[in-house]
Parts: structure tokens; C-alpha cells; sequence
């Protein structure tokens, strides 16, 4: 591998994706690095990025990728936006299992422990059959650690003790252990605990509703059951506990109530493969998730239980590789009162069986060709109706919907010299009605009646990517530019208010422009990284009384949707004066943006106009040092924000507080200036 990329992978996320596409011409049988279309906005994030910053949360993990943006500021709200759409338009797996639908539309559905992690894949935009079911915005695949990641050459046992400290404020700590229980066969257990007060924002205020409790458990089994056969299998448990607001994505005034809240879940996966030839490398994914949240000001308690199997093969014939199978995943989703008031709670099932095929063709030694398709069947049911609490049943009968979709993809990489290589490529993917929010399934129900209402004709949604790229890769210099355009048709949303609650609603159109570029000189290495996007919403002619276009995407008039952030720029340099040290920093600058919005409240006559909404713009700066003190002793010194900056980030929630009747809209500030210190001790 190119000693630029692999350096530069380990210094910043941006640039990762460089180390991909040189693996990708030097190791052909890893199948999971020969993606083409879309290759040049994907991204890479290594364990050594994670632990260099300290990764504390979802933000951390992302912090250096400037297409993925983290809001929310509360760990339990955070939301992972790619290109400004939302995670729930995203398929995200950890080990292959995938993180699906919404407890609480004001809280994030995706969590981490990035201590665990052995690497993030970022997928921006749909791409590739095998990214699965619904990845209509993208993909992201979490992987976690094993035994083997952690031993060293020789070793049969060790373990990892780890003491982290933060100004701002609290404290992590964690342990592993991990070993050989013969030849083939590894087994990892991991426990951390996290204690977080209220932090502090970059003027020195107090930001309430932000302490939490996280314990995490993690144990995970793996070797080879033969020489061709090798099997995994994973258990984690993670809990958070704190005292959040009924909003906890929206800022708490002083003297505004808390309320106990806890999430948890708990996944158990199992991966297979077994390789048998060139025409046959099967691998199979299979996993159960259980996920709660409970709190609120009505202790509301929402629970999604998720089952799913992943079975696919890999054949190399001559100087094509083909790749398919059959993914399955089945949701269900049930809440009510914690202290139940009815007999029977609210709730809802879905599933979705896909079958996809993606092949790869190397025309000549500088082109290769990429296509697939899959088919996907949704399936979704309500179960009950909605109880008395409202006054009159919004449905007539419980609703049912089945959806069939193909999509298709196609894209090229072609080597126009031994340095530069351009690429282009198409992608479709589409999501049917899925299980909803369980905080609202019972007051939001999709209407599945005969009756001619909005809402009982939905359609699944369909999206089309189209991708162009240019690559220059030389000894010190790596560096790529890519533009997209994106049509997600039939947009499913719930508007919340009016007869009907889950309905098309029109087509969010993505457009954007992104570019890297890695240097290496002696031993440093700098990075830039720039990310311009636009998502707004074409409505349906019908959708308002009065005919908008183009309309902004932003948190609060469409959560679940996107959020609309300005162009961001990412610069880092890493300098390595020593074998045993490392040091660094990282500067993040996101643009001003006003937009307007709250288009339907002014449709109602809630407001009188529309709103100019401004996010103001914003640089951050993030510094490091890493001391290799002894073979077993390491001390890491992370500032994040090192200048006390104060700002909202633009993956938040905005601020609606200058509307009248909207004070209370208001996105949390993040943390201000927080030094963190880390002491790791191996053996």
C-alpha cells in the first residue's frame, strides 16, 4: 500500500477512502474494497483515528468527514446526517446488523461504544446492491473489534485497562480482556463505564439536561472452525440513564423539568463464511436486536425488537467477481404507558426480504466495470388501533401495505494514467412503508381505510444517484474531486397534523460537490477536506395551500428527514517526530446559512410568515498528542474545541426562538473547550 495513504488514513478520516482504493488494485479477493460506483465520496474512519481523538460519541467518530455531520450535542439525541439526510434514510449495520427505525423522533437510533470500534465505512449515497435494504441516502458499517485485532505476534493473553478524564465534563473507564482459548479460536470481553455531568458551553453556561450514565458490555467469540470456515459471534449490552428533558434535542430553559429517562439495547450477531473456492465463498450474517427508551413527561415507554439474516456467495470467474444473495430483516414496534392505562399498548410489524445481485468486470488493466440490481418486498401491518386517549380512532381499520421495488446500478473506474483515474456512476435504491416512531404510533397512524383519504396510496420511495469523479494518486500527493445529483422521489413523511399522517409528500433534491487532498512531506502529513450540499424539497403540487418550491431541508419542520448545513472545510496536520509520538490538530470551518421555513405552520395560519432561519457560521479547533511512554504504558492529551467556541452546531436543530409562540425551539449549544486525558495501560 502507498505509505502516503496508509499515513494519511491514520491521520484524518477525509482521506481514508485513498487507502481503500490502493487496497482495491493490490488485494482483489477483498471483496468488501471493490465497490466502484460512488468509490470516490466513500470514506474510511480506522481505530487509530478513534482513539487519537478520543472519540467520546457519534460526533468524535465523524469529526474529520466533512460529508457525515453529527447534531444533537446530547449523546442519547445525536442524529448522523450524510449530505444532509437523516440516518433513517441511511441502512446502518454493526457487524452486519442493522440499526433500525425510530424510538423517539427527539432522540438518535444509532449508538456506539467508539472503544469497540476496528472500523467505520461510510457509504455517502446510494450505491451498491449489496449496501442493502432501504440505504436510499447511504451506508454506514460499523465493525467491531475481536481477540485478534488486540494480540500481539506470539501473544496468547492480554488485556487493556484504560482511565480517561475530561474537563468538561466527566470521565470514562474501561476495560478488556482478551485471549486465545487455542490455535484458531479468540474470545474478547470488553466492559466500559461513562459518568458525564452537565457540560459546559463555550461561554461558560451550564447546558442542563446533557449528564448521563453509559455501561456498556461486549463480549464476542471468533475463530476458524476449519481451514475454510471461520464463525463469530457477538453479544453487547448498553445502557444510558439520565435525567433529559421531554425534547431532549431541543434546548432546556432554566427551571424547565427533567425526567428520568433510560435507553437500552441489546444485540447479538453471528457471521459465518466459509471459503470453499473461487466460486464459492459463502458468508452468512444473522442478528437479533432489542431496543428500549423510556421517559418523558408521560413516561412513555416505546420498545423495537428487530430479527434479520443476511446469506450471500462470492464467485470469481476469470476476470469477473459476482456477488449475491438474500437479505431478510423483521421489525416490530409496541408503546404505551410505562404504568399501562389501557389493555393494550400501540404497535406495528414490518419486514423486507431483498435479493441482489452486483458484478465487477475488468475490461482491460484500466477499466473496470461495476453492476448490480436487487428487489426488495416490504411488508408492513398495524396491529392495534389507537385507544380512546384522543377522543375519535384516526383509522377505520388497521393498515396494510405491501411494496415491491427493483433497483438498479452501474458505474466505471477507468485508469487514465498510472496516476489520475476518473470515475462515474448510477445508482437506484428504494424503501417501502416501515415501522414508525414509537413515541408517536399512536397518535400518527398511517390510514390504510378504503376510504378515498390522503394517505391511503402511499408509494415506496425511489431515489436515483448519479456520481462523477477524478483521482490523483502519486508517491506524496493524493487527492480526488467529486460532483453528485440525487432525486429521492415519493418522500414518505408524517406532517403530524391533518386527516392523513403518513403521506408522498414530493421529491428531496440532493446536489453537491466534494474534494480531498493528502500531502505527505518528511514527517508530516496535511489534509483538506471540503463538502458543499444541497437538499431541498420539490412538495407535491397539492401538499400546501400555497405553491412553494425548493424548500429547505432543515431538523424541525422535517425530523426524520435532513438537516441543512453550510459548506464545510476540514484541515488537519499530523507530525510525527518519533516513533513513540504523535501530535496534531484538526480545524473544522462551517459556513453561514439562512433558508426559510416553517412552510406548513404558515399554511395553517399558526405564524404569519415564513421564517428566514440563520446558522451562523462557525470554526472549531481540535489539538492532540499521543506518548508511547513504555511497551505497555500509553498517554494520549486531547483539546477539542480548544478555543472555547460558541456555537449550535448546524446539525442541530436551529433556533426558532425569535417566532413568536416558537421560544421554546431551540437546538442545545455544544460543548465548549474540553480537555481530555487518557492513560492506557497494556498487558
Amino acid at each position: 500500500m502507498n505509505k502516503l495513504v496508509l499515513a494519511g488514513s491514520i491521520c484524518l478520516a477525509g482521506v481514508s477512502s485513498f487507502a481503500a482504493a490502493a487496497e482495491e488494485e493490490t488485494k482483489s479477493t477483498d471483496f468488501e474494497k471493490i465497490t466502484v460506483v460512488g468509490v470516490a465520496t466513500n470514506s474510511i474512519i480506522t481505530a487509530e483515528e478513534v482513539e487519537t481523538y478520543q472519540a467520546n460519541d457519534l460526533a468524535d467518530v465523524f469529526r474529520a468527514t466533512p460529508s457525515v455531520s453529527v447534531g444533537g450535542s446530547v449523546g442519547v439525541a445525536q442524529k448522523i446526517y450524510i449530505r444532509g439526510l437523516e440516518d433513517s434514510l441511511l441502512n446502518v449495520t454493526v457487524d452486519g446488523a442493522q440499526q433500525t427505525s425510530t424510538l423517539f423522533h427527539h432522540i438518535g437510533r444509532v449508538n456506539i461504544d467508539p472503544d469497540l470500534l476496528q472500523q467505520v465505512d461510510v457509504q455517502a449515497g446510494a450505491g451498491e446492491a449489496t449496501s442493502g435494504p432501504g440505504a436510499i441516502g447511504g451506508s454506514i458499517r460499523f465493525k467491531t473489534k475481536d481477540a485478534n485485532d488486540l494480540l500481539g505476534a506470539d501473544q496468547q493473553f492480554g488485556g487493556k485497562l484504560k482511565w480517561s478524564e475530561f474537563t468538561n465534563d466527566g470521565r470514562r473507564v474501561s476495560g478488556s480482556l482478551y485471549g486465545k482459548l487455542s490455535d484458531s479460536w479468540g474470545l474478547l470481553g470488553y466492559y466500559s463505564d461513562v459518568e458525564r455531568n452537565n457540560f459546559e458551553d463555550g461561554d461558560g453556561n451550564e447546558v442542563l439536561g446533557t449528564a448521563a450514565e453509559q455501561d456498556m458490555a461486549f463480549v464476542k467469540l471468533s475463530g476458524n472452525i476449519t481451514d475454510r470456515q471461520y464463525l463469530s459471534v457477538s453479544y453487547e449490552k448498553r445502557d444510558e440513564e439520565g435525567q433529559f428533558s421531554a425534547r431532549p434535542n431541543w434546548e432546556v430553559p432554566e427551571g424547565a423539568p427533567l425526567y428520568p429517562s433510560q435507553a437500552e439495547r441489546e444485540t447479538v450477531v453471528a457471521n459465518y463464511s466459509y471459503a470453499h473456492s473461487e466460486l464459492v465463498n459463502l458468508e452468512v450474517t444473522a442478528y437479533q436486536t432489542e431496543s428500549a427508551f423510556r421517559g418523558g413527561r408521560f413516561d412513555w415507554l416505546a420498545t423495537i425488537d428487530t430479527f434479520g439474516l443476511d446469506i450471500r456467495n462470492t464467485s470469481e470467474v476469470g476476470n469477473h467477481i459476482f456477488i449475491y444473495g438474500v437479505d431478510y430483516r423483521d421489525d416490530s414496534v409496541e408503546s404505551g404507558y410505562a404504568i399501562p392505562q389501557a389493555e393494550e399498548n400501540h404497535a406495528e410489524e414490518g419486514s423486507v426480504t431483498g435479493w441482489y445481485f452486483q458484478g465487477y468486470t475488468d475490461v482491460t488493466d484500466a477499466l473496470r466495470l461495476s453492476y448490480g440490481a436487487r428487489y426488495d418486498q416490504y411488508e408492513y401491518d398495524q396491529k392495534i388501533l389507537l385507544d380512546d386517549y384522543y377522543g375519535t380512532p384516526i383509522t377505520e381499520a388497521p393498515a396494510q401495505q405491501d411494496d415491491n421495488e427493483l433497483s438498479i446500478n452501474a458505474g466505471l473506474s477507468y485508469a487514465l494514467t498510472d496516476k489520475w483515474t476518473f470515475g462515474l456512476g448510477y445508482a437506484e435504491a428504494a424503501r417501502g412503508k416501515e415501522i414508525g416512531d414509537g413515541f408517536t404510533i399512536d397518535g400518527y397512524l398511517y390510514d390504510g381505510s378504503e376510504e378515498p383519504v390522503t394517505g391511503s396510496n402511499l408509494v415506496p420511495e425511489t431515489v436515483a444517484n448519479i456520481e462523477a469523479s477524478l483521482q490523483y494518486s502519486d508517491n506524496n500527493l493524493n487527492a480526488r474531486i467529486a460532483v453528485y445529483d440525487s432525486q429521492l422521489d415519493d418522500v414518505i413523511f408524517n406532517r403530524l397534523y391533518g386527516d392523513a399522517l403518513f403521506e408522498n409528500i414530493g421529491t428531496i433534491e440532493t446536489q453537491g460537490f466534494e474534494f480531498d487532498v493528502a500531502y505527505r512531506w518528511g514527517e508530516f502529513d496535511f489534509f483538506v477536506g471540503f463538502s458543499s450540499n444541497d437538499s431541498e424539497l420539490d412538495p407535491r403540487a397539492d401538499l400546501y395551500t400555497t405553491e412553494y418550491s425548493n424548500i429547505a431541508i432543515n431538523g424541525y419542520e422535517f425530523n426524520g428527514l435532513g438537516n441543512s448545513r453550510g459548506d464545510t472545510w476540514v484541515l488537519g496536520l499530523d507530525y510525527t517526530p518519533h516513533a513513540d509520538v504523535q501530535i496534531g490538530f484538526n480545524v473544522t470551518r462551517v459556513n453561514s446559512i439562512t433558508f426559510d421555513t416553517l412552510h406548513q405552520d404558515h399554511d395553517l395560519g399558526w405564524v404569519d410568515s415564513l421564517y428566514a432561519l440563520t446558522k451562523p457560521s462557525y470554526t472549531t479547533v481540535d489539538l492532540y498528542g499521543e506518548w508511547q511512554a513504555t511497551a505497555d504504558l500509553s498517554f494520549n492529551l486531547a483539546v477539542t474545541n480548544a478555543f472555547d467556541k460558541l456555537y449550535r452546531d448546524q446539525s442541530s436543530v436551529g433556533d426558532f426562538s425569535a417566532v413568536p409562540g416558537y421560544e421554546l425551539v431551540v437546538g442545545p449549544y455544544e460543548a465548549g473547550r474540553d480537555i481530555r486525558l487518557t492513560v492506557a495501560y497494556t498487558f
